[in-house]
């Protein structure tokens, strides 16, 4: 196994320490104990990555597309090369099965290549004017150094699609990366800077979130920020973004629904999304997490959601047989436990799990409730772990409120045979989106985003550069 390094900084190019030499430990979620640390940014490493990115702006955005996408493609072969011992210091500060790290290591790499080509793909327009010596046409530039932040849950994945993005369109970038999880977003950087990005267009810091988001989002060097997380933080640097007029792309919380209607394929369904619940164990924006089962089926999914519960295999993340690994914190723990208490409380039934495992490490069961009211918390709160909830319902209008009654509209899944059906769901469910009897989200091709206090813009697909982008009209006559 390789060691677990102590983190640095990225600024202007070089790994270094902290200016003050502060750092902050970083925990092993399987064992609670110390594994490395990770440099903590001062104010003056802050200045020194902002006058770097307005450095690496004026130099990047003269940088061709070809020769952007150029270096990306080879940033994404690099990371590819390293997959195994990126995934491993993943699964030491996340937790998450080695499968799964290795899953998102080379799906990072895969969004790399995807916005390498969206690079070459920046086109303006020719706008057919009114008088025949008029020109009219629009260019696409980059708007300027972004200020990116991420969250612990998918260390490589939340951060590559703002570094891709903003780097494919021309901008520099400075990265507030997850102290939780810090080693696996700083070998990204190192993949691109080893890959030969110049000093300066991509910058990586490290500190108290609140503190850093305070300081860069106003100055006036950051142009466009990008925030995944919860919604209430998100709300508030939505909020200080919009009093400096700064472009925003919000990728917020999530409680997503999955209705399962009487025509389904019960088989297919539970095959499919079971699974999926205890994914980073449930630590996932677009976790299923409200079972929505017309009642025909309702009982029989419980029971096989139950089964498959307590059959899961819980252990560390670097055992090739553990399925789920621990929470990513302590503070989680007696989150869930309030959280299942307060539904039971209310009539909920726990028809497995709800508790702490062992006491080593941020273990806890797989838990399915049924029945659970709408009074209770759970249904109402996100609760970011391995918590299942499979109510009932009779008809497809109550399944369809339900899955809409909250403010959250991020992922939604259904499972159905009848095409009205589906037609309906899809124009119907509030979500920014929505997958029918498959699990089709997260490609580096489609657009990936919320409506509602799930946030706004994407970080996928075709429609991913945009925020990245200022559109100029130039008008020239003769």
């Amino acid at each position: 196994m390789i060691p677990y390094p102590d983190v640095q900084l990225y600024i202007d190019g070089k790994w270094r320490p902290a200016s003050d030499g502060r750092t902050i430990p970083v925990l092993d979620p399987a064992t609670a104990g110390p594994i490395g640390t990770v440099a903590h940014a001062s104010r003056e490493d802050l200045d020194a990555a902002l006058a770097a990115a307005e450095r690496g702006f004026r130099l990047w955005r003269q940088t061709s597309a070809y020769d952007r996408a150029r270096l990306m493609r080879k940033a994404a072969q690099i990371l590819r090369d390293r997959a195994e011992d990126v995934a491993t210091l993943l699964v030491r500060e996340n937790g998450k099965p080695l499968a799964q790290a290795r899953m998102e290591t080379l799906a990072g790499a895969d969004v790399i290549d995807w916005f390498a080509g969206e690079a070459q793909r920046a086109y303006g327009q020719v706008i057919p004017s009114r008088a025949p010596d008029v020109v009219q046409m629009t260019m696409k530039l980059p708007v300027g150094p972004v200020a990116a932040f991420t969250p612990w849950n998918f260390p490589i994945n939340q951060v590559v699609r703002k570094l891709s993005a903003a780097l494919a369109a021309g901008c520099s970038i400075i990265v507030k990366a997850p102290e939780e999880t810090p080693a696996s977003p700083a070998e990204l950087i190192r993949a691109f800077a080893d890959a030969g990005l110049p000093d300066g267009v991509a910058n990586l810091v490290f500190g108290v979130p609140a503190e850093i988001s305070e300081y860069l989002i106003p100055h006036p060097v950051i142009r466009k920020i990008s925030f995944t997380g919860s919604t209430p933080v998100g709300k508030q640097l939505a909020a200080l973004a919009g009093l400096h007029m700064k472009r925003a792309t919000m990728e917020l919380g999530g409680h997503a629904p999955v209705i399962v209607t009487r025509d389904a394929d019960l088989d297919q369904a539970a095959a499919t999304i079971i699974p999926q619940k205890f994914r980073n164990a449930g630590q996932v924006c677009v976790s299923p997490t409200r079972y929505l089962v017309q009642d025909p089926l309702a009982d029989s999914f419980a029971d096989r959601f139950a089964e498959a519960a307590r059959k899961l295999r819980v252990g560390n993340g670097l055992d090739p047989e553990t399925e789920m690994g621990p929470l990513a914190n302590e503070r989680r723990i007696p989150a869930l436990e309030a959280l299942v208490a307060d539904a039971v409380s209310h009539g909920a039934r726990l028809l497995t799990g709800g508790r702490r495992i062992g006491n080593e490490g941020w273990f806890f069961e797989p838990t399915v409730l049924a029945d659970v009211p709408v009074a209770a918390r759970i249904m109402n709160e996100e609760p970011f772990g391995p918590v299942a909830i499979v109510n009932r319902f009779s008809a497809l209008d109550d399944a369809i409120a339900e899955a809409n009654r909250l403010p959250y509209a991020l992922a939604a899944y259904a499972f159905t045979r009848d095409t009205a059906t589906a037609t309906r769901l899809a124009a119907e469910v509030e979500a920014g989106m929505l997958t029918i009897n498959h699990l089709g989200l997260a490609l580096p091709e489609i657009p990936f985003g919320g409506m509602k206090d799930s946030g706004h813009g994407t970080e996928g697909g075709s429609e991913a550069m945009d925020a990245y982008l200022e559109t100029r009209l130039v008008t020239r006559k003769g």
